[in-house]
């Protein structure tokens, strides 16, 4: 018995402390913890388990970076993105037992990676031009996949970049949109039984972790420049995309 809960105590420590520095990594690249997340959360309590303890614990930490980044939300993309991305939410928890998602990290992968090529390594602003009204099916899309996954941040870096969003406008954005579809992500997995027992443990304690590393990250995002910021971004999208490409690629080989 002992040897259990030494066992589980030891997992709760590295859940708390991946989630620090994972989203200190988030706040300096506008996302991507949640990706970097994924291969560790599913070592440690098996892949099925990645996507509800991710989100949850992204719930749980996001009100620390809402807090924060208060004064840089824009409220005209939230009004576009949030009301598909619940739809998106609510269709893909319903699906989540029985759709095979490998397929789709490959392409998520690939779509990261390109990025590096986009922005030619972080010293273009803009690829491509971004409307407003775009946010409406890029919530749905991205909500929907995020479900799925479990993490698809960095994907919504470029469509972010090119409407004109940096550092803390960018940040603070995405992360009051994550909130709100998080709500229904979670209240989701639970209503359909794959949210429960140590799953709510684990996602507290990444939620804890999470928040701390949101703090540490904004004190050193002030002292990023709008091109050093772009940089970050650009080489989490990369990392993010490998990992995912790596994994899926090993399977299937």
């Amino acid at each position: 018995m002992s040897e259990i809960l030494s066992n589980d105590l030891v997992i709760y420590i590295i859940v708390f402390f991946a989630g620090i520095v994972a989203y200190i990594i988030s706040t300096l690249s506008g996302g991507g913890g949640s990706l970097l997340l994924v291969p560790v959360i599913s070592l440690l309590i098996g892949g099925k388990s990645t996507a509800p303890v991710i989100n949850l614990g992204n719930l749980i930490g996001e009100p620390v970076r809402i807090i924060l980044f208060w004064k840089s939300i824009h409220w005209k993309i939230v009004k576009y993105y949030v009301p598909p991305a619940v739809v998106g939410t609510i269709l893909s928890a319903w699906i989540f037992s029985s759709l095979n998602v490998e397929w789709l990290q490959i392409v998520v992968g690939i779509f990261l990676i390109s990025s590096v090529f986009q922005y030619r390594f972080g010293k273009s602003e803009r690829s491509f031009k971004m409307s407003l009204k775009a946010f409406m099916p890029l919530g749905f899309s991205v909500a929907f996949f995020s479900t799925l996954i479990g993490a698809t941040g960095p994907v919504l870096n470029p469509f972010y970049l090119n409407y004109g969003l940096e550092k803390e406008k960018m940040i603070a954005t995405k992360t009051i949109n994550s909130f709100f579809v998080g709500l229904v992500q979670v209240s989701s997995y639970t209503a359909l039984g794959s949210l429960t027992g140590n799953l709510w443990l684990y996602g507290l304690v990444l939620g804890l972790g999470a928040s701390v590393g949101n703090w540490i990250g904004k004190r050193f995002l002030k002292k990023l420049s709008g091109e050093a910021f772009r940089k970050w971004v650009i080489v989490i999208m990369v990392i993010s995309g490998v990992l995912m490409l790596v994994k899926q690629l090993g399977k299937i080989l």
